[in-house]
């Protein structure tokens, strides 16, 4: 009678333990399918555990490679520990949203300015947090109450490295998120959730290969190693993070670039399978996508702020627009834009006007070291 009770009572137990997983995974796909319905390209699931990359990443930092970005040396327990950003968190919801927004991008001429995909239309951080909100929120009428947070680059989180153990892609050469039917062309968000849901399994291992195709194309020879970039060399943080002048050793190699730069991801085999973002608003603003570099010059500081109204690009400020704006005029060999330059000398600040002197140089004395932007 006992051995019989036992038994009852072990079958119970599996059939518990079944019926568990068939609810948790039941739950997980109508997540999903939320998440997909949203306008997301992908959604997986991650336990909120990033202590395998924790070494790697302090070791960067005490490397100097992230150069003036201070704050990523702060708040370091957080970072860590996703669990502490919002207490409760079993399960952590990564998405992808793809932004490539012009695949004629490759073509731009070296008196165009080249603005990187991300920023041709709308700022994704507001979009992407809201929608993740309403997600959140729909979760809970619709399927499961819980807690949740939103974020998008706006706390400490690794989220390439949330995405990689979620199985959502894996760690390029060039430190990016790399997918192979889609490139690395997209944003990444994530729902922090009070649910206990089944993480997704990741890949068992990177897929780069031998190929250093993104290594090799930095203008600025930007990595270290693979895997390893140093921010001070890359032109995306020169253009948009760096505040003050603009070392001279890198300019040249700046060519039209005025604000970011996507070389290395034009390079690699996977964007091949990227495909044009339909989301309308990464959709091109015309006044930027582009346009020639000495009409860009003459915007008045009202023209810039109109015109980059809800555009990433505005955080980087007027004059550093023409900072930017400057050396790609010179690196131009548009002798012909010399007095464009002079006629607003007196106007800029000190911080433009010593670009703007370089440029000058440049210009006069014209050669063929140039780089802008051509994909072979």
């Amino acid at each position: 009678m006992m051995y019989q009770l036992g038994r009852k009572f072990q079958i119970m137990t599996v059939f518990q333990q079944v019926l568990a997983v068939n609810v948790s995974k039941n739950l997980k796909e109508k997540i999903r399918q939320l998440t997909l319905g949203m306008g997301f390209q992908q959604a997986h699931f991650v336990k909120p555990d990033v202590s395998g990359y924790q070494s790697l990443h302090w070791q960067q930092i005490e490397s100097g490679y992230h150069s003036g970005m201070d704050w990523l040396e702060r708040n370091t327990e957080l970072r860590y520990d996703p669990e502490k950003l919002h207490p409760g968190t079993k399960t952590i919801l990564v998405v992808r949203l793809d932004y490539l927004s012009d695949l004629n991008a490759t073509k731009i001429a070296r008196d165009h300015g080249y603005i990187a995909q991300y920023a041709l239309g709308r700022d994704y951080h507001k979009l992407m947090r809201q929608r993740l909100s309403r997600l959140g929120k729909e979760i809970n009428e619709l399927l499961e109450p819980m807690g949740f947070r939103a974020f998008v680059d706006s706390a400490p989180v690794l989220e390439r490295q949330l995405a990689e153990s979620s199985g959502m892609g894996w760690l390029g050469k060039n430190t990016l998120l790399l997918n192979e039917t889609a490139g690395s062309f997209f944003f990444l968000g994530e729902l922090f959730l009070t649910l206990g849901i089944d993480a997704d399994e990741p890949r068992e291992k990177r897929h780069c290969g031998t190929c250093t195709a993104c290594l090799d194309t930095c203008p600025t020879q930007a990595f270290v190693s693979e895997g390893i970039l140093d921010s001070g060399r890359c032109i995306s943080y020169l253009t948009i993070e760096h505040h003050g002048t603009i070392p001279v050793e890198f300019r040249v190699n700046i060519g039209n670039r005025i604000f970011g730069c996507d070389d290395c991801q034009w390079q690699c085999p996977f964007n091949k399978f990227a495909s044009e973002s339909q989301e309308p608003d990464f959709t091109p603003r015309s006044q930027l996508l582009n346009q020639p570099l000495n009409e860009l010059w003459l915007w008045t500081e009202p023209e810039f702020l109109k015109k980059t109204e809800g555009s990433p690009i505005r955080r980087i400020g007027y004059q550093r627009w023409l900072r930017n704006l400057a050396i790609a005029i010179g690196n131009s060999k548009r002798t012909d834009w010399i007095s464009v330059l002079q006629e607003r000398y007196e106007e800029v600040d000190d911080l433009v006007r010593e670009h703007v002197d370089w440029a000058l140089i440049q210009l006069e004395r014209p050669d063929d070291n140039v780089s802008y932007v051509e994909i072979k």
